[in-house]
């Protein structure tokens, strides 16, 4: 008889050991934060950044799947760069996934507003390949008239595409890559580009200008605008909108900007007269409402939740998701108005659309 408890015993312990998680393995999705190296014993949010808990091996897969085809963007540095010229187009490429690397002449320190010290990653001598080039204003003459520096930057190969913020776009022109092309920059200098390179239609009063490869963009907070235009153009709309969206920039309008390419990743914006069928207030949980309204801005929807808004992503038809991609799909009434939505977070619960 003991014997048969003792192996029933082994055999629930084994049981349970492997229907339960291990302890401390769930973790918030990668957000680049202090709260990615934070374990929880539980599902449910984040302390941190309020992101919903998945676990250890999703998170890992998740990582690994996101690395694959990931762009490398390779932010050239000069002593006395604009703190925001690069760190906000950073920001931007950073949470869209993009492998971002410092490169200046050498590795000395870079001092920037007399105050910031920057490491570079690589030197020109040492720099690896990348996809996207990019520049920026602040002393920008530094690299521009250096000849070691622009035969760098006609030296690389396979470059997708140029990026520039505010006078970084002096680099590409001292690099002859935008000859006969049209671009902008900072509003201060713009005479001074018009007079230094007659070859180049240099536009004033816009963001940024799209010439399919190359995006040069005014100055400062444009380079936001501009770096937000390029995921919009790589990885879609809604993928830049959640990085807009995660660093609480509420100024983006899309398309802001001059665009000289086909390629346009707000040519399938939904029709505002469109989204106007989805407003209105709905009930939710635990006898709650949400209230969807629209972002004239972006032409889209966001959701009102406990006075927060969250934005809500266009699919096709009538199906959405949330920031968490938690899909969200409208049914429609007979006469066609909304009846309500359902989430697939919550099964099959209707959530009916009260006005």
């Amino acid at each position: 008889m003991l014997k048969i408890v003792t192996i029933l015993t082994a055999f629930l312990f084994a049981l349970t050991s492997h229907a339960q998680p291990a302890e401390s393995s769930y973790v918030c999705p990668p957000c680049d934060t202090a709260c990615d190296s934070k374990t929880f014993v539980k599902p449910g949010k984040c302390d941190v950044c309020n992101m919903d808990l998945i676990t250890k091996e999703k998170r890992e897969r998740e990582i690994i799947e996101a690395s694959k085809g990931k762009k490398r963007i390779a932010f050239y540095l000069q002593y006395g760069v604009e703190v925001l010229d690069f760190a906000g187009p950073m920001e931007v490429f950073a949470y869209a996934g993009y492998e971002v690397f410092t490169v200046s002449k050498n590795k000395t320190p870079i001092i920037s507003q007399g105050i910031l010290k920057i490491i570079p990653d690589y030197s020109i001598e040492d720099a690896p390949s990348a996809d996207i080039l990019a520049f920026f204003g602040g002393n920008s003459d530094e690299a521009s008239k250096d000849p070691e520096v622009i035969n760098w930057v006609k030296s690389q190969k396979n470059i997708e595409y140029y990026f520039s913020v505010c006078t970084g776009a002096f680099i590409l022109a001292e690099s002859g890559i935008l000859k006969d092309k049209s671009a902008t920059t900072f509003h201060g200098a713009l005479d001074n580009f018009e007079q230094s390179y007659p070859e180049i239609n240099v536009l004033k009063n816009v963001r940024f200008v799209d010439n399919g490869k190359i995006i040069t963009t005014a100055g400062i907070s444009a380079g936001i605008d501009g770096a937000l235009h390029l995921v919009a153009k790589l990885n879609g709309f809604n993928v830049a909108r959640k990085a807009a969206y995660y660093m609480e920039y509420d100024k983006w309008i899309p398309g802001e900007g001059l665009l000289l390419s086909e390629d346009n990743p707000y040519k399938d914006f939904t029709d505002i007269d469109k989204l106007e069928a989805y407003v209105g207030v709905y009930e939710y949980l635990d006898d709650s409402q949400i209230e969807i309204k629209i972002n004239e801005n972006e032409k889209s929807l966001f959701a009102i939740v406990d006075t927060r808004k969250y934005p809500l992503f266009y699919h096709k038809n009538d199906t959405f998701s949330n920031i968490n991609d938690d899909k969200i799909i409208f049914e429609r009434k007979r006469n066609h108005s909304i009846n309500g939505f359902k989430s697939n977070k919550y099964g099959d619960k209707l959530f009916i659309k009260l006005n």
